[in-house]
Formats: C-alpha cells, sequence, structure tokens
C-alpha cells in the first residue's frame, strides 16, 4: 500500500459547483440540487487561448483551480495526472461531421484541441508549469487508474501532484453509444509525506475484486453516468472527514483500495 497525504480537493459539475460549496452536500449536511453548469473560460490564460480552449480543458482547470485554493502550493510546483475516459465528445463529434461532409475539412482549432492532452496542455501554459504532466485514459475506470498513477508518482519522485479527472457529454448522434448525462470533474491534489493543513492519509493499493463503495444517496442517476463522477464516494469521505476504507473498480479482478484516516 501507498501512502500519500490529500492536501487539496477540487469539484466542478452541476450542483457541485466548487469544493466549498460541495463539502456540506457530500457529508450530507446539506440538500442536493442540480443546478446548470457551465465552466468559465480560465482567466489565467490569455485572450487568445481563451478564445482557443475547448470545454473539456475548461471543465478540467475550473477543478484544478478549486483544488490548489485553500493550499500553499502554487500551480507550477506540482506534477500533474489528468484522467479522462473520452476526451472532448464536442469536438470529437464535429470532427466527425466535418470528416463526412463533401469537404471533408477539418477546423485547426478543432484539430489542435482534439488532442488528448490538450487539457494538461492548457494548464501548463497557464500555469507555467514546467513539471511532468500524465494523461490517463481507462474508460470508465480512468479516476481510478489516474488516481492510482499520481500515487505512485508522488511515492516515487517524492513530490506533490495533482490528478484532475473529468468528462463530459456527447452530443447526438454519439451520445446515443456513450450516453453520459452531466460534464462533471475533480481535482485531489496529493503529498508522499504529512503536509500542513492536510485533510487525510490515504493508503492507497490493489486487491482483489469485491463490492465496490456506493455513490452518496444525493447523486442523481445522470451525474452518477459520467465516469469522473466515480470519484464521489472518495470525495464523500473526505468531505465527512470519516476513518472509512473506498473500494472502486479497477478490473473485473482487482479494485483500488483506498483507506481513509483523517488528519488533525
Amino acid at each position: 500500500m501507498m501512502q500519500v497525504w490529500v492536501i487539496g480537493v477540487g469539484i466542478a459539475g452541476p450542483g457541485l459547483d466548487g469544493w466549498a460549496a460541495a463539502r456540506p452536500v457530500l457529508a450530507g449536511h446539506a440538500e442536493y440540487r442540480l443546478t446548470p453548469f457551465a465552466p468559465a473560460a480560465p482567466k489565467l490564460l490569455s485572450a487568445a487561448e481563451r478564445r482557443r480552449c475547448s470545454q473539456s480543458a475548461r471543465l478540467a482547470i475550473a477543478a484544478a483551480q478549486d483544488a490548489l485554493l485553500a493550499g500553499d502550493l502554487p500551480g507550477d510546483a506540482i506534477a500533474t495526472v489528468f484522467a479522462s475516459s473520452d476526451g472532448d465528445g464536442v469536438i470529437t463529434q464535429e470532427i466527425c461531421e466535418s470528416l463526412a461532409g463533401a469537404a471533408r475539412e477539418v477546423s485547426p482549432t478543432s484539430f489542435h484541441n482534439s488532442v488528448y492532452n490538450a487539457p494538461a496542455g492548457y494548464w501548463s501554459i497557464a500555469t507555467r508549469s514546467q513539471l511532468s504532466s500524465t494523461s490517463v485514459c481507462a474508460y470508465d475506470v480512468s479516476f481510478a487508474a489516474g488516481l492510482l498513477e499520481a500515487a505512485t508518482y508522488a511515492t516515487v519522485e517524492r513530490g506533490p501532484v495533482m490528478l484532475v479527472a473529468s468528462d463530459l457529454p456527447f452530443p447526438s448522434p454519439l451520445h446515443g453509444i456513450r450516453p453520459v448525462g452531466e460534464s462533471f470533474a475533480a481535482a485531489l491534489v496529493i503529498a508522499p509525506t504529512r503536509h500542513p493543513g492536510a485533510l487525510m492519509r490515504c493508503a492507497i493499493g490493489l486487491t482483489p475484486h469485491r463490492t465496490v463503495t456506493a455513490f452518496p444517496d444525493a447523486i442523481p442517476t445522470a451525474l452518477r453516468s459520467n465516469p469522473a463522477a466515480r470519484s464521489l464516494p472518495l470525495l464523500a469521505v473526505l468531505a465527512r472527514q470519516a476513518t472509512e476504507t473506498v473500494r472502486l473498480e479497477y478490473t473485473d479482478e482487482t479494485d483500488l483500495v483506498i483507506e481513509c484516516e483523517p488528519e488533525g
């Protein structure tokens, strides 16, 4: 089991816009209300980059910025792992429509934003970070794969790292084969050693598959369909500051297990 400390949490999604607002909902102290959500273009970017910034990058950066609010580490001091099941569905749909048309011409901006690690690129531009960044895709278990990657990085490299997991719906007709209902992103800043202001100590590892931890009862089906929202069982434990073990599906044979113990 790898031992890490969670020192920052970010969240972006309908009814859960920012950790400060989402925490009482996930802890069961406030009612969940499904409200419209659309992340704004990051002010950290130049005007030109804001105009080119895709919805997937806006979503990921919204959660990443939120995760840094309560901490003392700047964005350029933290390595990153970006995880997404599907990348940018809107861009994928747009390119498919272009290729199916008579002209078969793809917008340069769409092509630029179709690259899977585009959110990581926008983040490094926004923060001027030159530290390591990894982009991970593992279909529905992308959050678990990203958390395992981030914990491994923190353990081996002995430095802080931020995991950002995000996914958003596909438009029709691709929505028919990938029915994600709502946009959602979550970010965790983790450190390899005890850190001032840490929320939780977590021991992370793989074990044989058993029953995984359920979503918080308040979370609607439309949000549960988002692969990045599979982070919510862990986020709920962080919100409650509970000593609990969270099990997330990883493969058919194994689960990612997170043993959580509050700090302070």
